[in-house]
C-alpha cells in the first residue's frame, strides 16, 4: 500500500533563462543553458539540479542499506552524479553516471551496497526504464542485470 511521505513545491518562470523558487523559499534560483552551450556563469540549470538531488538520495538510500546490515558509512563515503543532456533527433533525453567511494569497504561489498540502493532509491525507481544509468564504484563501471531494474516500486 502507497504511503505520501512528502510533497516538494516548486515553481518555474522563463524555462532555461528564468528562475525556480520552492515553495519555502530555501531554493530561489536564475536558471540558464548551462554555461558551455551559451549560457549565462552563475546560473544553474535543470540537470545541476537533478544531479544534486539524485546524488543525495542515492547517498541516503546507500545509509539506509547500510543501516539494514548493521554497518556504518564513512563519513567521507560519496556519491559523485553526473546527468548529461542529450539530443535524439527532435528529441532531447538524460542520462546519468552514478559513482559511489564508501571508502571503508571492499569492492565486492560496494558493489552489492550499491546494487542494493539503486534498488531502493526514489530517483532510481523513477528513472528506471525511462533512462540510461551507468552504477560506477570508484570510477569502475559495474554490470546491471536487466532483471535488477523490473518492479522494484510494485515489490516485485
Amino acid at each position: 500500500m502507497k504511503k505520501n511521505l512528502y510533497t516538494a513545491d516548486a515553481a518555474a518562470v522563463g524555462g532555461r533563462s528564468g528562475r525556480v523558487r520552492s515553495a519555502t523559499g530555501v531554493i530561489d534560483l536564475d536558471m540558464s543553458v548551462p554555461e558551455g552551450l551559451g549560457g549565462k556563469k552563475g546560473a544553474t540549470n535543470p540537470e545541476e539540479l537533478f544531479a544534486a538531488g539524485y546524488a543525495s538520495c542515492f547517498q541516503q538510500a546507500l545509509l539506509v542499506i547500510s543501516e539494514r546490515a548493521s554497518d556504518t558509512l564513512d563519513k567521507e563515503s560519496s556519491v559523485h552524479c553526473s546527468v548529461t543532456l542529450f539530443q535524439e533527433g527532435e528529441g532531447y533525453g538524460l542520462s546519468a553516471i552514478l559513482d559511489v567511494d564508501l571508502k571503508k569497504f571492499d569492492e565486492a561489498k560496494t558493489i552489492e551496497m550499491v546494487r542494493q540502493a539503486h534498488k531502493i532509491c526514489p530517483y532510481s525507481v523513477g528513472t528506471r526504464g525511462n533512462m540510461e544509468v551507468e552504477l560506477r564504484v570508484m570510477g569502475k563501471a559495474i554490470p546491471v542485470q536487466a532483471e535488477e531494474n523490473v518492479g522494484v516500486a510494485e515489490g516485485k
